[in-house]
């Protein structure tokens, strides 16, 4: 269980980032970055991210606002 909660730590930074991308003043170059950074992490853990982006789409939420426990441990095991 523990890459989902690594996924999704990493998912939330990365919601984080991007709205911060979005808002007058942009984003400086480090968090930048660090949301290349965070991109790259999260390949590390791919099923865990497919899981968390399925029980999101299941929920009907945004990916940054599920929780560990919403995430089927079983979709995780493939």
């Amino acid at each position: 269980m523990e890459p989902i909660h690594e996924a999704l730590r990493l998912i939330k930074r990365q919601a984080e980032l991007e709205a911060a991308m979005r808002r007058p003043g942009g984003i400086r170059v480090t968090e930048e970055r660090e949301l290349f950074q965070l991109r790259s992490a999260l390949t590390q853990f791919p099923a865990a991210v497919k899981a968390i982006v399925e029980a999101a789409s299941r929920m009907r939420r945004p990916v940054d606002t599920i929780s560990a426990d919403d995430v089927d441990p079983m979709s995780t095991s493939h």
